[in-house]
């Protein structure tokens, strides 16, 4: 598949090979580049050759490096622009319990190899045909990120809906058996995939040491709008702790035989239960952080080195409101009760999810009009919300409502902070940025 190279960096082996922005790139070492998959593959070697078009006409230049060196092209392909569509239709799926009108970009549904590589998207695997299956092979991509849910085969097919579900247990012990490393997940669902089921699912995963690095716990988000989906009870305080009190026993035996505990529950099942977070130690390499397991015992270690290296300035007295989800508010208080110096008061306040429903607990699914409707009473000096509320531009929360809009309609200045515990720390002792 030619690309165009849209930029040559200056100085590059690329440069100095005399390659220019608009020549095509046909092939490097003798094979066709589907993607920067391949392109950042093929050109890891030392010594190949490259061939591209300039005005329809192919060259060929034989290019020598370090192996550390890069070309020095961009490509005109995004893979982010375009993943790959999941073909699944799970029962668990958060989007497709998505109310509608919102805007298109919120009902996009990848699960693409290529993302999981590159960002640690969880993939599922039932979309990948032999031909791409051998690609993963050839280009020897680790750690993928893999969504398992359960190693029943007829269970699988069942929650995601796919006849080609069943095959998990087959591809990951190919990935074993050819080198690949991988990182799973288990979306929890009460009734379907809990209990008996995980343990088999655990044990099964266990045979796949040490390919697969370790395996994350996450319950199921559930909200309102669940038309033509079946009914899944939401974990509540004595479920997760039934769930900790199977899994720590499992971890020391992990611990003791495999030299890792292995399996992680998210941080959720914490805040549900009102257990105690693991230590630091606990979390190993927190190799599942991006997927909640351990961000809170991260925060609070982030927070006591902010605390240490950022000391709090003196200033007049201040009240500051801490606006996040149900489920994380008891401990962001407990952070703030310990942490907030003497002359600022701080207020931890809960939004209760209206827009996606009370089942939704987590800050980043809050919306503006939830926010506007909620803290319309609050008497502070500041509000503090967490960047992961609005997009990444910066400018629109989930319903569409406009972070100017919220501002006008709020009772105090809104300040908008970094969801790490430095983040909380400026939030709660006046040194925002």
């Amino acid at each position: 598949m030619p690309s165009a190279i849209t930029h040559v960096q200056p100085g590059s082996i690329a440069d100095r090979l005399g390659l220019q922005p608009g020549d095509v790139l046909m092939e490097i070492a003798g094979e066709e580049i589907i993607d920067q998959i391949d392109y950042q593959a093929l050109t890891a070697s030392t010594k190949f050759d490259v061939v591209y078009a300039r005005q329809n006409k192919k060259h060929t230049v034989k290019v020598r490096k370090q192996d550390w060196e890069p070309l020095g092209i961009t490509l005109d392909q995004s893979i982010v622009s375009s993943p790959r569509p999941c073909r699944n239709h799970c029962i668990f799926c958060f989007i497709d319990q998505m109310p509608p009108g919102m805007r298109k970009t919120l009902y996009v549904k990848d699960d693409d190899w290529r993302l999981s590589l590159m960002m640690g998207n969880y993939i599922t695997m039932t979309n990948i045909d032999d031909q791409e299956f051998d690609r993963i092979i050839r280009r020897k991509v680790s750690p993928l990120f893999i969504s398992v849910h359960t190693t029943n085969p007829d269970l699988r097919v069942m929650m995601l809906r796919n006849p080609r579900a069943g095959e998990v247990m087959d591809k990951m012990q190919t990935l074993k058996e050819k080198g690949i490393r991988f990182h799973c997940q288990v979306v929890l669902c009460p009734g379907w995939n809990d209990g008996e089921e995980l343990l088999r699912t655990l044990a099964d995963l266990k045979t796949l040491r040490p390919a697969i690095e370790s395996v994350a716990l996450v319950p199921i988000g559930l909200t309102k709008y669940r038309d033509n989906l079946p009914y899944i009870k939401p974990y509540d305080k004595d479920m997760a702790a039934q769930l900790l009190d199977m899994i720590r026993p499992m971890q020391e035996a992990y611990l003791s035989e495999l030299g890792t505990r292995f399996v992680f529950p998210s941080d959720e099942f914490y805040c549900l239960s009102g257990y105690t977070l693991p230590t630091d130690e606990e979390y190993e390499d927190y190799p599942q952080i991006e997927n909640g397991v351990g961000m809170l015992r991260m925060f609070e270690t982030d927070l006591q080195y902010a605390v240490e290296d950022l000391p709090a300035p003196d200033g007049p007295r201040q009240h500051v409101v801490i606006a996040c989800g149900t489920s994380v508010a008891p401990f962001l208080q407990q952070m703030a009760d310990e942490y907030a110096p003497d002359h600022i008061t701080v207020t931890v306040q809960p939004i209760i999810n209206r827009f996606f429903g009370e089942t939704v607990t987590v800050s980043g699914l809050i919306t503006g009009g939830d926010l506007v409707e909620q803290l319309q009473g609050v008497k502070a000096d500041k509000i503090c919300i967490v960047r992961s509320m609005i997009r990444a531009e910066g400018d629109l929360f989930l319903d569409d409502m406009t972070i100017d809009e919220v501002r006008q309609a709020l009772p105090a200045t809104l300040c908008i902070v970094e969801n790490t515990g430095e983040g909380f720390w400026r939030a709660i002792s006046g040194q925002e940025e």
